[in-house]
C-alpha cells in the first residue's frame, strides 16, 4: 500500500475537524448551560476572573476531542484508499500504531480530565480530584502507553540529539520520558488559564508537527496532528475572548496528550521540548514561585503564576498576552522545524 499525506488530505482532515467541532458547539455549549456545568474559578487568580468567568460553561473539549477522532479516523480512512479505517492496512506499520496509540492515551487523559471537571461541577468546588490521584492514574496512562509500544515492537530507547547524535538511555527512557510526559501533560493543563490561550497555542504547535512528522515520514502522525489543529481552530471560534465555553480539564489533558504523542511517537523528543517551550516556561514559573515561596518563607518571585496571570496583573488585556504567547509558541516552532534538517 502506497501512503502519500498530500496537501488534499490535510485540508479535507483539518476542515472535518473544524466543522465538527464549530458545529458541536451549537448542541454541546446549550446542553452544559442546562446542566449547569459551569466553571468554577479558582482563588488563587485574579480576582476579577470570579466576576467575568464564573459560570462559563466547562468541559468544551468533548467538542474538539469529538471533532479531533473524528477527523483522524477519516483521515486514516482516506490514507487506506477505503474511506474507513481497516487496521490490517496499518499493520506491521509502526508509524501509524504510534499514532492510534498516541490517540488513545491521549483519550485516557482526556477521561482524568473528565473526572476531575465533573467531581467540580457537581460538587461546585474548585477542586476535583487531589493531585496524588491525578498523578497516580496519569502513571498508570503512561505504563499502558509505553507497554503497548513495546508490544508492537517498538523498543528504541534512544534519544536523537538534532546535529550531533544520538544517546542510548536504555531502561532509563522509560523513567526520564515517562517524566517529560507528566510534566508536558500537566504543563498543557496550567497553561489554560485565559481565553483562548491553550487552545493558539496547541493549534501552532501541532502545525509545526504536521511539518515535522512529514518531514521525517511519519505520515500517521502528520494525519494526527492535523486532526487536532483543526479541532482546535473549530474550538477557539467559541473559546477566543470573551470566551462562551471553556474546555476544562478535559480538552486540556486530551491535548496534553497529543502533545508528547506527537513528540515522543515521532522519535523527536528533544524537539518536542524545544516547540513546546510555552507550556515548559508556564509550568517552570510555578515550579520556581513555590520553590521561592518555601525557601524565603513567604516572598514571591513572581505576581502571579502561571506567568500569563503576571502579565495580566501588569495590567496586560488577555487578547494581548494570548498574542505574544502565539508569537512565542511561533518562534520555537521554527526552530523545532529548523532542528528537524538535522536529525
Amino acid at each position: 500500500m502506497k501512503i502519500n499525506m498530500d496537501l488534499t488530505t490535510n485540508i479535507t482532515v483539518a476542515a472535518i475537524a473544524l466543522a465538527v467541532t464549530a458545529v458541536l458547539g451549537f448542541l454541546i455549549i446549550p446542553a452544559l448551560r442546562r446542566l449547569k456545568y459551569g466553571q468554577t474559578i479558582l482563588d488563587i487568580g485574579p480576582a476579577w476572573h470570579k466576576d467575568t468567568k464564573q459560570g462559563t460553561p466547562t468541559m468544551g473539549g468533548i467538542m474538539f476531542i469529538t471533532g479531533s477522532v473524528a477527523a483522524f479516523s477519516a483521515g486514516l480512512g482516506i490514507l487506506s484508499g477505503k474511506g474507513f479505517i481497516d487496521l490490517s492496512e496499518f499493520a506491521g506499520r509502526k508509524e501509524f500504531f504510534a499514532s492510534i496509540s498516541g490517540m488513545l492515551m491521549a483519550l485516557f487523559f482526556a477521561f482524568v480530565g473528565f473526572l476531575d471537571d465533573y467531581i467540580k461541577v457537581r460538587k461546585k468546588r474548585n477542586e476535583g480530584l487531589t493531585a496524588n490521584q491525578k498523578i497516580i492514574m496519569q502513571i498508570m496512562i503512561i505504563a499502558a502507553y509505553f507497554t503497548a509500544r513495546i508490544i508492537s515492537g517498538d523498543t528504541s530507547t534512544v534519544i536523537a540529539f538534532p546535529f550531533l547524535g544520538q544517546l542510548d538511555l536504555w531502561y532509563f527512557y522509560y523513567v526520564i520520558m515517562g517524566l517529560v510526559i507528566l510534566y508536558l501533560v500537566n504543563a498543557v493543563n496550567l497553561t489554560d488559564g485565559l481565553d483562548g490561550l491553550c487552545g493558539s497555542v496547541t493549534l501552532v504547535y501541532c502545525t509545526v508537527f504536521m511539518v515535522i512528522c512529514s518531514i521525517l515520514g511519519f505520515t500517521g502522525l502528520s494525519v494526527l496532528a492535523v486532526a487536532v489543529a483543526g479541532g482546535c481552530l473549530g474550538f477557539l471560534i467559541w473559546n477566543f475572548h470573551p470566551a462562551r465555553v471553556f474546555m476544562g480539564d478535559t480538552g486540556s489533558m486530551f491535548l496534553g496528550g497529543i502533545v508528547c504523542a506527537l513528540g515522543i511517537g515521532a522519535g523527536a523528543e528533544i524537539i518536542m521540548i524545544v516547540a513546546a517551550a510555552v507550556y515548559i516556561w508556564e509550568a517552570l514559573t510555578v515550579v520556581i514561585q513555590v520553590t521561592y515561596f518555601k525557601i524565603t518563607k513567604g516572598r514571591r518571585l513572581f505576581k502571579m503564576t502561571p506567568i500569563h496571570h503576571s502579565f495580566e496583573i501588569s495590567g496586560w488585556k488577555e487578547t494581548r498576552i494570548v498574542l505574544l504567547f502565539i508569537m512565542i509558541a511561533v518562534i520555537a516552532g521554527v526552530c523545532a522545524i529548523l532542528l528537524t534538517k538535522g536529525m
